[in-house]
């Protein structure tokens, strides 16, 4: 008797048991997983690129182009999340800093300084520039030595609406696309005023950001 009623008790005990014991071990295994899948979404999840606030849409390339500031501190010119000119990479200069993107694959085919006293030389590159190249250029120190109506034209060909206005010691960045129609949405300009400058004889440097759509070719012309 006493034999059956300790097998009853074990029974009861070891039921009791599994049935107390098993969920909670499913719940942790399931919070591990969770916080597991969490912590992989975390580090998985896409990241915007070029520093900006959002996440580009399909067909469009993130970009940040920033002037230099004065004629101390060069430009930084970022596209599809990478740093393409900056004064870090020690790879701009006084003048016009340009890159040039094939605006189909995205891939950057050039990037360079054009000292603005040899106008001749920067006269050259621009006629080079193909029809759906994206160009993104950003000023440093005076970009207007040498700058001739015809290089200006160039620019307007590319949707520059404010090329023509750029002055002694401006500051001026944009991107557009060579055999554009439209105006470009990318483009600022700081006039040097004496009244408004913040640096000594220097207006404020200007940058723009966005997502910048990749080549439609019925917007281009020859």
């Amino acid at each position: 008797l006493l034999l059956t009623a300790a097998l009853h008790l074990a029974a009861v005990i070891n039921s009791s048991f599994l049935h107390y014991t098993i969920p909670s071990v499913t719940v942790s295994i399931r919070r591990s997983f969770l916080s597991l899948y969490s912590t992989f979404s975390a580090t998985t999840a896409p990241v915007p690129k070029c520093r900006l606030s959002r996440l580009c849409p399909p067909q469009h390339f993130a970009l940040h182009i920033r002037s230099g500031a004065a004629n101390v501190v060069g430009p930084n010119i970022c596209f599809d999340g990478k740093i393409i000119m900056s004064h870090v990479l020690n790879n701009v200069g006084p003048g016009l800093n340009i890159v040039l993107v094939d605006g189909e694959s995205g891939v950057v085919e050039k990037s360079h300084y054009l000292d603005m006293n040899a106008g001749k030389d920067i006269l050259a590159y621009l006629k080079e520039i193909k029809p759906g190249m994206i160009v993104l250029v950003a000023s440093f120190d005076d970009v207007t030595k040498k700058m001739t109506d015809e290089m200006r034209e160039i620019f307007v060909g590319m949707g520059s609406a404010l090329i023509r206005s750029v002055r002694h010691r401006d500051s001026w960045v944009f991107a557009g696309r060579a055999g554009a129609r439209s105006k470009s949405l990318f483009e600022k300009q700081a006039a040097h005023d004496e009244k408004t400058n913040i640096y000594e004889g220097w207006p404020e440097m200007v940058e723009v950001a966005g997502c910048f759509p990749r080549n439609q070719t019925d917007r281009l012309t020859d």
